[in-house]
Parts: C-alpha cells; sequence; structure tokens
C-alpha cells in the first residue's frame, strides 16, 4: 500500500503551484485586496483543469477525487489566491452532482465561463445565518457571509438544509459588500425579495456532503497559507540579524520554529485523508471532515501568530505582507463552522452529547 500522492498528483500540485508563483503571490493579493479582479486568475485555473477536477466526464469535467481537490486548495492557500474555488469548483459541483440535473451549468462550471456562490451563512451548529423561505418557486429573506462576490449564480440553503439555485441578476436579488478581515477573498449579505429560484434538492445529506467537502477545502487552505507563513519565518530567522549573528541561531528562535513544524507537519496527513476519505469512506467522511476542520484551525491559528512573532515588529507592517495570510487562516477558522461549533457536531455524531 502507498502512503502519498501519486505522480498525477504532484504534477498537478506542481502545475498549479508554478502557475501561482507567477501570477499571484504577494502582489497578486494586494493587487486584489485594493480593488482589483480575480477574473484572469480564475481563467488561467481553469486552463489548467482546476475549475473542472471533481465534475463528472460527461459535463466536460475531469472526474477526480476530493483528494485531488485538497492538494489544489493547499496551493492556494499558500499564494493567498484570491479566487472562487471553494463554491465554483468544490461545494457547488458536488452538490450539483449529488442532487443530479443542471447539466449545462455544470459544463460552464467546468470551462470556467461560469461561478456559482456558496450562500449557507453559518449553516451549522447551533447558530444558522441563512434566514431565508421558500414558497411558490420564490425566495425570501437574507443569508450573511455568502462568498463569492461576483459569482453568477447562488446555491442557497436554508435551515431546513434544502438548496436552490438562484441567479444573481434575477429580480429581487441584492447583494451587499460585507467587510471582512480576509481581503483576498470578498463575501456579500444576499437579500431576498419575491426573488425567483429553482430547487436543487430537499435531502439534507446533499447539503451535508457539500459541507463536508468545503471544510476540507477550506482546512487544506489553511494549512498551505500556514505553510507558507512557516517559510517565511524561517528564511526572515536565516536573514535578520541581531549582536552580529542570524536570530535562527538563538535557542528561542529555534524552539518557535521547531514548534511549527512539529504542530503543521501531522496536519498534513490529516487533510489528505479527509480528502481521501471523502471519496473512498463514506461512512468517515463525515467525522473525519469536522476533526480536519476544527484541529487546523487551531494548528493555523498557533502557526500564524508564531510566524509573525519571529518576525519581530516587522511582522506586523504591510511591507512583509504576513497579514494577508495570517488573516486568511482567521477567516478560514470561521467559516462553515468555528472549531468549537464543529467539535460540538462532532460530539453529537458520535452519540457523547444530545
Amino acid at each position: 500500500m502507498r502512503f502519498g500522492l501519486s505522480e498525477e498528483q504532484v504534477l498537478l500540485q506542481d502545475n498549479v503551484n508554478r502557475f501561482l508563483s507567477e501570477q499571484v503571490g504577494l502582489d497578486g493579493a494586494r493587487a486584489y485586496a485594493d480593488g482589483g479582479s480575480d477574473a484572469g486568475i480564475w481563467q488561467g485555473l481553469a486552463e489548467l483543469g482546476v475549475a473542472a477536477l471533481l465534475i463528472p466526464e460527461a459535463q466536460g469535467g475531469i472526474g477526480l477525487g476530493s483528494l485531488d481537490a485538497a492538494i489544489v486548495a493547499e496551493s492556494l492557500g499558500y499564494h493567498a489566491t484570491p479566487a472562487p474555488f471553494l463554491g465554483s469548483a468544490v461545494m457547488a459541483p458536488t452538490a450539483l452532482v449529488a442532487a443530479g440535473g443542471q447539466e449545462d451549468l455544470l459544463a460552464e462550471l467546468a470551462a470556467g465561463s461560469k461561478r456559482v456562490g456558496i450562500a449557507f451563512g453559518d449553516a451549522v451548529g447551533r447558530r444558522n445565518d441563512a434566514q431565508v423561505n421558500f414558497a411558490d418557486g420564490r425566495l425570501n429573506g437574507k443569508v450573511l457571509f455568502a462568498f463569492d462576490a461576483d459569482a453568477d449564480f447562488y446555491l442557497v440553503a436554508d435551515q431546513a438544509r434544502n438548496l436552490y439555485l438562484v441567479d444573481s441578476q434575477a429580480a429581487g436579488c441584492e447583494r451587499s459588500p460585507l467587510t471582512t478581515v480576509d481581503k483576498t477573498r470578498r463575501t456579500v449579505e444576499l437579500a431576498f425579495s419575491n426573488t425567483p429560484a429553482t430547487v436543487i434538492s430537499e435531502d439534507p445529506e446533499v447539503y451535508t456532503q457539500s459541507l463536508d467537502i468545503g471544510r476540507v477545502m477550506l482546512a487544506a487552505d489553511t494549512l498551505g497559507a500556514a505553510q507558507n507563513m512557516l517559510d517565511q519565518a524561517v528564511d526572515y530567522a536565516k536573514q535578520r540579524e541581531q549582536f552580529n549573528r542570524p536570530i535562527a541561531s538563538f535557542q528561542a528562535v529555534k524552539h518557535m520554529c521547531a514548534e511549527m513544524v512539529a504542530s503543521l507537519e501531522p496536519c498534513r496527513s490529516m487533510v489528505w485523508f479527509a480528502g481521501h476519505a471523502l471519496t473512498d469512506l463514506p461512512d468517515e467522511a463525515r467525522l473525519t471532515a469536522c476533526h480536519t476542520k476544527a484541529h487546523l484551525a487551531e494548528v493555523g491559528k498557533f502557526v500564524s501568530k508564531t510566524a509573525t512573532e519571529v518576525h519581530g515588529g516587522m511582522g506586523f507592517t504591510d511591507l512583509l505582507g504576513l497579514h494577508y495570510w495570517f488573516k486568511r487562516i482567521g477567516a478560514n477558522r470561521q467559516w462553515l463552522g468555528s472549531p468549537e461549533g464543529i467539535r460540538h457536531e462532532a460530539a453529537v455524531l458520535q452519540g457523547l452529547v444530545a
């Protein structure tokens, strides 16, 4: 039995990293944060097949698995990439394929010509920011923190975990930008007033599958972002000198870097297994997704804090740009469920609490 990535997966990761190194990085994050567009980046990723990863070949996709998507998500996090990957390439295709139908939209998603945002609200645990109701083919209500601000359609979940597809240009659909700490991705508040909507699924399991894979992708994104911050901290420690010595030679700094490595390295296996479980171990998928998202949220918080401290006062400046990764990790921690809420959900799944 082989424990690791296949040659094809390594090649996929290398190609995505090469593209992102040339097109994104710190300059790309800054440009997007200053009001730029991610359309060019997304089209480039679509040409690499990223948009089509989870879409069946019959609809113009590649038909790969969740582990392949997690590998890409890790690279996107490493480069602080502004892209609608979570919604258009992962959560929406997962729900649409599971529910059946919408073949034309799936083909457009695979080509990167259309984008579907996710409007689940918080939608987990004991809290739900999705306050919508559906009657006579129309939606009313609102959803907070819907992401992708530039989506052509939105996949909307109500409190009963039914899923609806809404055209972002439909009558009665209003988007209001929301300010979050993460400037590399934009969220909106959606307000619906007798807005035409298509029922995608009334099966809570379809919603759950989409939510689970979304959580694993956020965990993978956090893994990549934390790895970048660790790499930057180590490089800085080798170059920065105090008392005519690189600070990397100081025991305290060595310990900080070693603790980050020790905390982060097991997370890679955890994310890979979670991606594998979603596709090949359905009985374990839900609980594994919960544990992975919650654990990466905590480790990411520790690594981002410690990496910033290694940089000293420079770590808080815009010159180095560490804050783009720091804040991305912080946003990932809360999206689709905080670690506290998800752990409660995992406890319920295991019968430990009511």
